[in-house]
């Protein structure tokens, strides 16, 4: 494989199955890790990917992924905070989800719940949903195809027409901070209205998104009651908020 081939390959993984491990993608391509690094270098300084702590990340400014794509990446981290969302869920309760995979992993985790009142505005979570007893409410509003949910406006009129127990979302990256970002506006705005009128707000956010700034600013960590990962935060982030309050499960 030449040069400008194996760059155009790398790109293209990365903006498909998000950050990757610059040793991985060595290995991959069978190439030294200084070769590999030299690539991800002319990469970056072209504006088209992000390098950071040994791993190549997708330009922020760069749409989200595919569904499709997300599907399949670090799935069994995504159950695990799946599983432990889950077990913070009671009978009977009334709960908001909100978009992404993670949170439709979420979905097929509550299946043991009974009497639930779950309003959606995450297509994919709603199908698996339907296969189990609880009382489903949907938003309605123009869908957005590539993601197969809603959001915006219509998003935001559906989520403050109710209050519930508990409201759990995602996001679409963290910095080093702890600051929370997301793709577009649009996104924020719908998160924004379901946290509002949420009781007790859960963050579900897998290690793909560390360390990942993105356009739009999409809230803190403090602004949740528990924040559930597949891989531990730092104690600095971790420490502070716990002395207040926040649950962190991992």
């Amino acid at each position: 494989m030449g040069l400008n081939e194996r760059r155009r390959a790398v790109l293209a993984q990365v903006r498909q199955q998000g950050r990757q491990p610059l040793e991985s993608l060595a290995n991959q391509f069978d190439v030294s890790i200084q070769t590999l690094r030299g690539d991800v270098r002319v990469l970056a300084e072209q504006g088209l990917v992000l390098r950071r702590h040994g791993e190549v990340l997708p330009f922020p400014d760069q749409e989200n992924i595919g569904y499709d794509q997300r599907q399949i990446v670090n799935q069994a981290g995504k159950r695990q905070i799946a599983r432990q969302a889950a077990s913070l869920v009671q009978h009977h309760q009334s709960l908001f989800l909100g978009t992404g995979t993670t949170v439709e992993q979420l979905a097929d985790a509550l299946r043991d719940k009974q009497g639930l009142q779950v309003m959606t505005n995450n297509l994919h979570a709603l199908i698996k949903l339907c296969t189990m007893e609880c009382e489903l409410v949907v938003a309605g509003g123009r869908v957005r195809r590539r993601d197969q949910d809603v959001i915006g406006g219509d998003a935001w009129r559906f989520f403050q027409r109710y209050r519930v127990d508990v409201g759990i979302v995602s996001v679409g990256g963290m910095d080093s901070d702890g600051h929370l970002y997301d793709y577009n506006d649009d996104e924020v705005m719908a998160r924004e209205a379901l946290l509002s009128h949420a009781a007790y707000r859960i963050l579900v956010l897998d290690k793909t998104k560390f360390d990942l700034p993105l356009r739009c600013a999409a809230g803190q960590l403090a602004d949740y009651h528990a924040v559930i990962t597949d891989s531990p935060l730092p104690d600095r982030l971790r420490s502070p908020l716990a002395a207040k309050g926040v649950r962190f499960l991992c």
